[in-house]
């Protein structure tokens, strides 16, 4: 767990620091910044997307992940469970930029938890204690978290509960995920999640807006669909 604990530190340090630098920096540089980081967050999805041996894995993830999600409302609920958050960290850190709480929280955790760093880097922690993975991983989600929370606010700060939970989770129980997902499976995990860092791109960008947080299920569903695929005998390459 040290290679996740050090990952937490430096997003509330990097967080922290970009909470308090929003409200003194300009709108216009607020703005540009975030421009800039959306333009960065497309670059990443697409090269995550590109990890896919079958795209039509990653387009049926994301269509089916979508149904489930908007059927459990899934949004709806983390709103809910933002604004509840949001309510008791206005107490304690002042009303000041907690506009954009929720999408800071989905924003960050996104960033901070797709890809192959997060489940190689945690695996390989659990198993032998190395962090090297994990601590590079902990550099470049400080600096991300400083330059979203300087746009997104505080909301970013609380994404590391879901850095706990799941790259925590994956630490802790690293012998069993290693042997339940195949290089496939978080090849294509990870490209579906490409397609959602996508949709937080264009969101950024003040483009569209999607209700990212319905598309969740597809990360699980992409494994899945991997394991259905061998199980049924089907090659995974078209």
């Amino acid at each position: 767990m040290i290679g996740t604990l050090l990952n937490i530190a430096t997003v509330i340090v990097g967080g922290g620091l970009g909470t308090w630098l929003g409200d003194r920096l300009p709108a216009p540089i607020r703005e540009t910044v975030m421009h800039g980081i959306g333009l960065v967050t497309l670059v990443v999805g697409v090269h995550l997307t590109l990890e896919t041996r079958n795209i039509l894995i990653v387009l049926l993830s994301v269509v089916l992940g979508g149904i489930l999600g908007e059927w459990w409302g899934i949004a709806a609920a983390l709103d809910r469970a933002s604004q509840w958050v949001q309510g008791r960290a206005a107490g304690l850190l002042g009303v000041g930029r907690l506009g954009y709480f929720s999408e800071g929280l989905v924003t960050a955790s996104l960033v901070f938890c797709v890809g192959p760093m997060t489940i190689l880097g945690a695996i390989q922690d659990g198993l032998s204690g190395n962090i090297e993975l994990l601590s590079i991983k902990s550099v470049l989600d400080g600096f991300t978290a400083m330059a979203l929370a300087s746009t997104l606010g505080v909301g970013v700060l609380f994404s590391v509960i879901t850095l706990l939970l799941y790259q925590g989770g994956i630490t802790m129980l690293a012998g069993v995920a290693e042997r339940a997902l195949s290089e496939a499976m978080i090849a294509e995990m990870t490209a579906t999640g490409g397609v959602l860092i996508l949709a937080i791109g264009l969101l950024l960008l003040e483009i569209k807006r999607t209700r990212v947080a319905n598309l969740l299920p597809a990360l699980l569903l992409a494994p899945l669909l991997v394991a259905l695929l061998d199980a049924l005998g089907i090659p995974l390459a078209p």
